[in-house]
């Protein structure tokens, strides 16, 4: 099971209604959470076959086989090519930090990606998604499936992610130390939410946090 191959998918952009009807609720955090931050659960309703929540949603396994797709629910916004989930809440602004607890898996993708990304496609393919890749016991970011090498980082079992909306960054984040790893710049257009792919193990996901001294 290697990494997503650039695959040709057909662009398909959520319906504008059901937009509104989660950008109503899901948009944005309130003046008085600004300093915790976006907390979020997993949407299970775009949740690959492959995957299943767990935890009160906030944790995502792999399984070899997973459902028959004909046992899952149908709607625009699964994904239906890759072992994708997305978080529930969305983020058009501020200073955001979560973290993941990485149980027994070998090969997964974190990071953000556009609300409306193509469900045909896989986080880090295209351009619409900014990811921090682990596979091959070896750390990348990902972005339009252009891959750069991360150092200085092995395999822990947790890791956290800043994100900087209004700065258009993206930071892979040493939980132990409390330190910056590296910073992916982006190019946010619009609200993103926080994105998952795994083909192994579990993800366990911690939000909700304030984002720590000195970051």
């Amino acid at each position: 099971m290697g990494a997503c191959p650039v695959h040709p998918w057909r662009k398909m952009a959520l319906p504008f209604a059901r937009l509104c009807r989660w950008g109503a609720k899901r948009w944005g955090v309130a003046a008085g959470e600004a300093r915790r931050g976006v907390s979020f659960k997993l949407e299970e309703k775009t949740a690959h076959s492959s995957l299943a929540l767990f935890k009160k949603d906030t944790g995502v396994k792999y399984g070899l086989v997973g459902l028959e797709p004909t046992q899952v629910a149908l709607n625009v916004e699964r994904f239906r090519e890759w072992a994708v989930v997305l978080a529930d809440t969305a983020v058009t602004n501020g200073r955001h930090y979560w973290e993941v607890t990485v149980k027994r898996s070998q090969q997964f993708r974190i990071g953000v990606a556009d609300v409306d990304m193509s469900r045909d496609s896989c986080i880090g393919v295209d351009d619409r998604s900014w990811v921090f890749s682990y596979a091959q016991r070896k750390w990348h970011t990902m972005l339009a499936n252009e891959k750069a090498p991360i150092e200085g980082i092995g395999h822990p079992e947790k890791v956290g992610l800043l994100l900087e909306y209004e700065a258009k960054k993206l930071s892979l984040v040493d939980v132990s130390q409390v330190s910056v790893i590296h910073t992916l710049q982006t190019d946010f257009r619009g609200p993103v939410v926080p994105a998952f792919a795994l083909w192994d193990g579990e993800l366990l996901t911690h939000s909700g946090l304030e984002v720590p001294e000195g970051l």
